[in-house]
């Protein structure tokens, strides 16, 4: 069986980000961690190839902090690819950017709150 989820593969490549996490991704995380929006998310988390900022299994729902990099027309592109793949094992991926955390987090909590009342909601 393949496993496609938490790779062993990309082990090295995720514990190096977390250790190189950009201020935003260290703010959401403080407001993401601990199951505080009910749910439990985890921390550049792999799904195939691809590392997720956050990923909440319960309800297979990714938060993706963009910083200036994805804003080419390259990273665009190759962003919607992923998130197309990533959509083919049911995740819906959220995006926020880093002025987003920055400059209105609770706005921010409210867009990951309601995609998870969404996904958990009969």
């Amino acid at each position: 069986m393949t496993q496609h989820y938490s790779k062993h593969t990309e082990l090295a490549k995720r514990r190096s980000w977390r250790r190189q996490a950009t201020d935003a991704e260290r703010t959401l995380w403080a407001a993401l961690r601990a199951g505080q929006l009910g749910v439990r998310f985890r921390r550049q988390y792999s799904v195939d190839a691809f590392v997720l900022d956050f990923y909440a299994p319960q309800c297979k729902l990714a938060v993706e902090v963009d910083g200036n990099s994805h804003f080419t027309s390259e990273a665009v592109q190759y962003d919607e690819q992923r998130t197309r793949h990533l959509g083919t094992f049911g995740i819906e991926v959220v995006r926020v950017t880093n002025a987003d955390v920055a400059e209105n987090l609770d706005g921010v909590l409210q867009a990951v709150a309601q995609a998870i009342r969404r996904r958990t909601s009969p």
